[in-house]
């Protein structure tokens, strides 16, 4: 195998294996793919955010993440915020059934407050920082010359998994043609936001 491709195939395995996980993430991402609202813009903001974040960690920037552990604890401390607020939110809808239904429920959030939800959820997590940033910048080394196809296959697993997810959530919609389908995965949605909003308060990243 040509060692390039070698190198893009680590990075794509090493990838997917850090985004396929329950998190805040994937778990809006999932919710507007079944909602069908703003899916393709949410699905660009990740997979472009987690190119940026990869390719400045392949470039370097994982020694100034490293040396700067304040700046982290500053995000630390606003993705818990950020999390809370939104677990607040995905629990008020939990609690009212009769506003999930999203045929019913109002008219959806404006692009650019979808957009921003995406950011925060994605640029105010630590964690999302030590894993691209830091360990694929680190193990991308381990390729010496190739880099960059290594950082090539890692940005590949995350828009596969990303589109993938935004998209197939179309098939679970006649699950969710039932509000209280809706009611259990904003339960959830909140669970996982409120596990993780103290997970990073309680951290030391």
């Amino acid at each position: 195998m040509p060692p390039a491709l070698l190198a893009a195939l680590s990075g794509l395995a090493l990838g997917l294996s850090l985004i396929v996980a329950i998190g805040s993430q994937n778990a809006f991402v999932l919710r507007q793919g079944l909602l069908a609202q703003r899916t393709g813009a949410v699905v660009l903001v990740c997979v472009l955010s987690d190119a940026v974040l990869i390719a400045a960690g392949v470039a370097g920037a994982g020694a100034v993440v490293r040396s700067a552990p304040g700046v982290l604890d500053v995000v630390r401390f606003a993705g818990a915020a950020f999390l809370a607020a939104y677990g607040v939110l995905a629990a008020r809808r939990a609690l009212h059934p009769q506003a999930l239904d999203p045929r019913g429920g109002g008219a959806p959030a404006s692009l650019a407050a979808t957009v921003g939800t995406a950011l925060a959820l994605t640029w105010l997590n630590p964690h999302v920082y030590l894993d691209t940033v830091v360990l694929l910048g680190s193990i991308a080394q381990n390729h010496p010359g190739r880099q960059w196809w290594f950082a090539a296959g890692a940005a590949l697993g995350s828009a596969l998994w990303f589109t993938a997810l935004g998209y197939g959530a179309a098939l679970l919609r006649p699950l969710f043609a039932r509000p209280r389908a809706w009611q259990v995965l904003d339960a959830l949605i909140a669970l996982v936001m409120f596990t993780l909003a103290a997970s990073l308060l309680l951290s030391t990243v």
